[in-house]
Protein backbone atom coordinates (compact mmCIF):
# COMPACT_ATOMS: atom_id res chain seq x y z
CA UNK A 1 0.00 0.00 0.00
CA UNK A 2 1.55 3.13 -0.74
CA UNK A 3 1.36 6.41 0.83
CA UNK A 4 -0.86 7.99 -0.69
CA UNK A 5 -3.61 4.76 -0.33
CA UNK A 6 -2.87 5.18 3.72
CA UNK A 7 -6.46 5.82 5.70
CA UNK A 8 -6.76 9.51 6.79
CA UNK A 9 -10.04 7.82 8.52
CA UNK A 10 -8.27 7.17 11.86
CA UNK A 11 -8.97 10.46 13.18
CA UNK A 12 -12.94 10.11 12.83
CA UNK A 13 -12.74 6.94 13.84
CA UNK A 14 -11.07 7.46 16.97
CA UNK A 15 -13.33 10.82 17.43
CA UNK A 16 -16.27 8.17 17.07
CA UNK A 17 -15.18 5.78 19.65
CA UNK A 18 -14.52 8.73 22.18
CA UNK A 19 -18.06 10.33 21.24
CA UNK A 20 -19.67 7.02 22.28
CA UNK A 21 -17.60 6.94 25.67
CA UNK A 22 -18.53 10.65 26.95
CA UNK A 23 -21.09 12.61 28.53
CA UNK A 24 -20.16 15.49 26.74
CA UNK A 25 -19.57 14.02 23.10
CA UNK A 26 -19.17 17.97 21.71
CA UNK A 27 -16.58 18.60 24.00
CA UNK A 28 -14.84 15.58 21.89
CA UNK A 29 -11.57 16.87 19.84
CA UNK A 30 -8.68 14.26 17.99
CA UNK A 31 -5.69 16.57 16.40
CA UNK A 32 -3.27 14.21 13.78
CA UNK A 33 0.01 15.65 14.04
CA UNK A 34 1.76 13.97 10.98
CA UNK A 35 5.18 12.86 11.50
CA UNK A 36 8.10 11.19 9.11
CA UNK A 37 6.61 7.51 9.32
CA UNK A 38 3.79 7.70 11.80
CA UNK A 39 0.92 10.01 12.94
CA UNK A 40 0.09 10.94 16.71
CA UNK A 41 -3.94 11.52 17.47
CA UNK A 42 -4.37 13.87 20.16
CA UNK A 43 -7.62 13.09 21.91
CA UNK A 44 -9.03 16.13 24.02
CA UNK A 45 -12.04 15.97 26.14
CA UNK A 46 -13.99 17.12 28.69
CA UNK A 47 -11.95 17.09 32.22
CA UNK A 48 -14.85 15.25 33.47
CA UNK A 49 -14.78 12.61 30.89
CA UNK A 50 -10.83 11.66 30.72
CA UNK A 51 -11.66 8.77 33.39
CA UNK A 52 -14.02 7.46 30.87
CA UNK A 53 -11.67 7.31 27.81
CA UNK A 54 -9.10 6.19 29.88
CA UNK A 55 -11.44 3.35 31.34
CA UNK A 56 -10.69 1.18 34.67
CA UNK A 57 -6.51 0.56 35.22
CA UNK A 58 -6.07 2.09 31.60
CA UNK A 59 -8.36 -0.46 29.69
CA UNK A 60 -10.48 1.74 27.83
CA UNK A 61 -7.79 3.87 26.40
CA UNK A 62 -5.06 0.05 25.91
CA UNK A 63 -7.76 -0.99 23.49
CA UNK A 64 -7.96 1.83 21.17
CA UNK A 65 -4.36 1.77 21.42
CA UNK A 66 -4.86 -1.84 20.22
CA UNK A 67 -6.83 -1.04 17.26
CA UNK A 68 -4.37 1.65 16.10
CA UNK A 69 -1.04 -0.87 16.60
CA UNK A 70 -3.14 -3.32 13.94
CA UNK A 71 -4.48 -0.65 11.81
CA UNK A 72 -0.48 0.01 11.85
CA UNK A 73 0.60 -3.48 11.38
CA UNK A 74 -1.37 -3.67 8.51
CA UNK A 75 -1.22 -0.36 6.76
CA UNK A 76 2.80 0.01 7.40
CA UNK A 77 2.05 3.21 9.37
CA UNK A 78 2.60 3.87 12.67
CA UNK A 79 -0.14 4.97 14.99
CA UNK A 80 -0.31 6.46 18.05
CA UNK A 81 -2.88 7.99 21.06
CA UNK A 82 -2.03 10.46 23.39
CA UNK A 83 -5.05 11.60 25.75
CA UNK A 84 -4.50 15.53 26.75
CA UNK A 85 -5.73 16.31 30.16
CA UNK A 86 -6.83 19.89 29.76
CA UNK A 87 -6.51 22.22 33.33
CA UNK A 88 -8.43 25.00 33.85
CA UNK A 89 -5.47 27.47 33.92
CA UNK A 90 -7.53 30.42 32.80
CA UNK A 91 -9.09 30.85 36.05
CA UNK A 92 -5.78 30.95 37.68
CA UNK A 93 -3.82 33.84 35.24
CA UNK A 94 -3.35 36.01 38.57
Amino acid sequence: MTHQERPDNMQELVTEIARALVDEPAAVIVEAVEREESTVLRLRVAPSDVGKVIGKQGRTARSMRTILGAVSMKHHHRYTLDILEEHKNEASNE
